[in-house]
């Protein structure tokens, strides 16, 4: 078994999840994969499975009933990690707006540079995103800088959602606390290892739109975001941030 899981959470992924997966598994660091499916009627559930027999022991799927939201697709994914040997556990994207090839970068910052957490980010060096509508682009980069301000967390891409944990991060954050299911979810996971005292490191990545099925972002999602991260830092002023 690798030491080393990616999580990738699906609702109606059939056009991007068996190249996805055939990406994954050509890459040299003999990632594992998680797929966890919140029961797509377009039979991505099925696609995963031909691949199970294909790659025997590396691909995984967990089926869930209905949308049951981002961040809970996750946690699912880490306590499934946690239960079994995964030393770095990734998260990512089906859609290919994250390059494959990034994972080999955020897992060796973590194994080999010393990093607790890597952040695939958009915003470290400049505005590093492709084929966003500019509104969606400014509302992304000003929802990062809102996030510093607010929880003096130094980090340029706060919302990303391609991140690399060491196992001990996510053993020592109590998972059954984490809040929020959207952009928040992403947001509460970097702040609460940053008041933990790990070491979060910024990797700068291209993020390009998807090309194949639907965005799964609606204002909502964005909304729990602003809303949410003046809650994450007044729990954090009381210190029952983590209990």
């Amino acid at each position: 078994m690798s030491d080393v899981l990616v999580i990738i959470p699906t609702y109606n992924e059939i056009e991007n999840i068996e190249k996805m997966i055939d990406t994954v598994m050509a890459l040299p660091d003999g990632f594992d994969l998680l797929i966890i499916d919140d029961g797509s009627p377009d039979g991505t559930a099925d696609a995963v499975r031909r691949k199970m027999s294909q790659y025997p022991g590396r691909v995984n799927l967990e089926c869930r009933s209905g949308k049951l939201g981002l961040g809970t697709a996750y946690i699912h994914g880490f306590k499934w990690a946690l239960k079994r040997d995964y030393q770095y556990i990734i998260e990512m994207d089906a859609d290919f707006s994250h390059n494959p090839a990034d994972l080999t970068h955020l897992y060796h910052t973590c194994k080999d540079n010393g990093a607790d957490v890597c952040v695939g980010s958009r915003y470290i060096s400049g505005v590093n995103v492709v084929n966003w509508p500019m509104g969606r682009v400014l509302m992304s980069y000003f929802a990062s800088a809102y996030v510093r301000t607010v929880t003096r967390m130094n980090l340029r891409d706060s919302t990303a959602g391609f991140v690399c944990y060491r196992r001990r991060v996510l053993e020592t954050i109590n998972l059954d606390r984490i809040e929020f299911k959207g952009y928040a979810f992403q947001i509460e996971m970097k702040f609460k290892a940053y008041k933990l005292g790990f070491k979060i490191v910024e990797y700068p990545i291209v993020f390009v739109n998807r090309q194949l099925g639907t965005s799964k972002m609606n204002s909502g999602i964005f909304g729990e975001a602003v809303f949410g991260v003046c809650k994450l830092r007044a729990k954090a002023i009381t210190g029952s941030l983590n209990k």
